[in-house]
């Protein structure tokens, strides 16, 4: 290994250039950076996010509960330019105080219920409206061990792999290959489940699919990082399968593109405010 070492100081300071994607938004304190109101649509409950994998986890569960005739899940899904700061705006930071995408507003409720971190948006959402979480003890209990899994196992390839492998200012043999090993542990993780089961928490679709699908079939389909053939994700035969069938479902091809503003045209949708958004475009 060639890494150069690094000695760190006594009280640790931010440097000037920190390098790397995204270091422009990367600070050490919290809070608003500016003054900014969020706009505030029709319908009940508001959206606040990106197209992001943690964002498309909440527009794909939107998508299917209207899909499964909820029409109290209409939602408006505000665009939220990360790259740009506008998670640091003081609206955003009123709903979601970690500044991160996406984040959830509740009006049918008096004062209005925020819902931050995507997880907890999932599953407040299956439970209000009583549907793609499991009804007895058991079963739920087995999708929420996935949903926390993914939860838990997800900053690993984010915040780990993702970030060395694709976006640090240089490429270092040591991170690179302890989140490699990790990320490999966990799609064999996912793939020994889904070679036993059509879904990840049984046999029936749920907030656990919904959760996971977005970060992992990104990753071995080579939609994130350009990674799949240093992982050898080809191997992970049962998780493709898995892959290819959650993204054949028409509420998983629409909630993808909200919030989108990069890649093909035809895929973006910035900003969502009813069904027929989806109509001046093709999927």
């Amino acid at each position: 290994m060639n890494d150069s070492v690094y000695i760190p100081p006594q009280v640790w300071q931010p440097p000037a250039n920190l390098g790397g994607a995204f270091a422009n938004i990367n600070r050490p304190v919290a809070g608003a950076t500016h003054e900014h109101a969020l706009q505030v649509g029709k319908h009940p409950l508001q959206l606040y996010s990106m197209a992001t994998p943690n964002g498309v986890k909440v527009t794909i569960m939107l998508e299917e509960l209207l899909a499964l005739g909820v029409t109290d899940a209409e939602y408006d899904a505000w665009l939220i330019r990360i790259s740009e700061g506008d998670q640091f705006g003081s609206g955003f930071v009123a709903i979601n105080p970690n500044s991160k995408i996406p984040a959830l507003l509740d009006h049918s409720a008096t004062p209005p219920v925020r819902v931050f971190e995507s997880g907890h948006i999932l599953l407040y959402l299956a439970e209000k409206f009583n549907r793609l979480l499991p009804d007895t003890p058991a079963a739920r209990a087995e999708c929420l061990n996935w949903l926390f899994w993914q939860m838990g196992s997800a900053p690993m390839l984010g915040g780990g792999f993702g970030h060395f492998y694709a976006y640090a200012p240089e490429k270092y043999e040591y991170p690179i290959n302890r989140y490699s090993m990790e990320i490999k542990r966990q799609l064999d993780v996912l793939n020994q489940r889904l070679a036993d089961f059509d879904y990840i928490a049984g046999d029936s679709y749920s907030i656990a699919d919904i959760a996971i699908w977005p970060w992992y079939a990104a990753l071995v389909q080579n939609k994130i990082y350009n990674a799949a053939e240093f992982l050898d994700t080809a191997s992970y035969t049962h998780l493709l399968r898995w892959a290819q069938m959650i993204g054949q479902r028409p509420a998983v091809q629409r909630g993808q593109r909200v919030n989108r503003t990069w890649g093909d045209a035809a895929k973006q949708l910035p900003e969502r405010h009813a069904a027929s958004d989806f109509l001046y475009q093709s999927i």
